[in-house]
């Protein structure tokens, strides 16, 4: 490697020293882990905590703070004293040393621990760095690309893939000056703060849907929801849901038969109803020639068939569907929205009522007959409104969550050698 490509594409201003390269070894020392599964740990008290693999994989980011992220609780009195050489400090890094793929090696840094001794858990690998790093450095340059892709020929197994000392060992860690570390920690740090900010709120207004979804539908048996707009009193019809909306599904034109595909006509399959762009695209003979039918967009979409029973969307485009999607139009937009929530709201419902064991298809003739409460019209605006705008606030805060992710992940590819 030359003076020059140890450097990063990306430097903060005043730093124009070359990085340094020390082998792993040289860097850390190992720590001992324990092997308690999930059934030795707890969620309520004990006398030490633990770091478990699967928590590292799932639920950290590149920083762990130990006070904040409920760290389950040691059962076993008894198991502490065992490792008291290696109780976690502040500034010590733990790998997941197994996984299903090639997140095996993702590691956390230790930034703030809880009152209680912690210690690393089963298929965790913690080392103890033999020098001081800038804080939320190891954090993150140990899982960029930068230095994970040094772990992936190294790694053994093939349902399970795993990550040894031995392998750790083999890599090489690269670092500038404290004062640049500590400058790239900060800086990536504040955007996981962002992120983190972001993932809570959408994860809250989720949870808000949902919750709506229950309160602002009548119960079974029941004729008004628990929570209404003002204004609205009366109790809410019982109707068939075929009686509601026009219905009908489509079909497939003849995959043989190449002058059916490749046209401008959108073929939307029921893994693209929620989609404005679609893989396949029919021609005109392709749609005349076969029982495939078109829809507009604003028009529902409801997936019968495999992993997509159940599913339900608004059409975002004018296209052509086949037989596995049923599509309902109430000739009113408030309307549509309205059966929509309604089906969303009923998914686990119709599934388990339907299909055996969640697999199967439904049927048009099924969701046809389907007994759905109704309000008026005006009440239906309202609700479909409602959710749509609820729907949009979720989809601005996840598109924000992306960004910020795309961000991080270029800069981390950018500002590690």
């Amino acid at each position: 490697m030359t003076e020059q490509a140890k450097v990063p594409a990306i430097r903060f201003a005043g730093f124009t020293d070359p990085w340094e390269q020390r082998k792993f070894g040289d860097c850390f020392e190992f720590l001992k882990s324990n092997t308690l599964s999930r059934a030795g740990l707890n969620g309520e008290n004990g006398t030490a905590r633990n770091v478990h693999y699967g928590d590292i994989l799932i639920k950290f980011g590149d920083c762990l703070d130990g006070e904040r992220s409920d760290l389950p609780f040691i059962t076993d009195d008894t198991v502490l004293p065992k490792f008291a050489g290696s109780i976690l400090r502040e500034g010590d890094v733990i790998f997941a040393d197994t996984a299903e793929d090639e997140a095996a090696g993702k590691c956390v840094e230790l930034r703030k621990l809880p009152k209680e001794p912690t210690i690393s858990g089963l298929h965790t690998i913690p080392a103890r760095p033999r020098f001081f790093f800038g804080t939320g450095y190891l954090g993150h340059y140990l899982n960029s690309d930068a230095y994970h892709r040094q772990l992936l020929p190294l790694m053994q197994g093939i349902k399970v893939i795993s990550v040894s000392k031995a392998a750790l060992q083999d890599t090489q860690v690269r670092f500038p000056g404290l004062s640049e570390q500590a400058a790239i920690g900060a800086a990536l740090s504040e955007i996981d703060n962002l992120i983190t900010l972001h993932q809570r709120k959408y994860d809250k207004l989720v949870i808000f849907k949902k919750s709506m979804l229950e309160k602002m539908f009548p119960k079974d048996g029941e004729s008004v929801p628990e929570i209404r707009f003002a204004g609205f009193t009366d109790p809410w019809e019982q109707r068939k849901l075929g009686e509601l909306a026009l219905t009908y599904s489509g079909g497939t034109p003849s995959a043989g038969n190449s002058a059916y595909y490749g046209g401008e006509i959108p073929f939307i399959r029921s893994a693209e109803i929620d989609c404005d762009s679609t893989e396949l695209s029919l021609t005109v003979a392709g749609l005349n020639n076969s029982s495939a039918k078109l829809v507009d967009k604003g028009m529902v979409l409801y997936a019968m068939y495999g992993a997509t029973s159940g599913e339900v969307a608004i059409s975002k485009i004018k296209g052509a569907i086949n037989q596995a999607i049923l599509a309902m139009d109430a000739s009113d937009m408030a309307a549509n929205r309205f059966i929509a929530y309604w089906l969303r709201r009923q998914k686990k419902s119709i599934t388990e009522t339907f299909l055996q064991g969640g697999q199967g298809n439904l049927s048009g003739a099924i969701i046809k007959e389907l007994g759905i409460p109704q309000p008026s019209l005006d009440e239906q605006r309202q609700i479909g409104s409602f959710f749509s705008n609820l729907d949009d606030l979720i989809t601005l805060h996840q598109r924000k969550l992306e960004l910020l992710q795309n961000i991080k992940k270029s800069l981390l590819d950018k500002m590690f050698v």
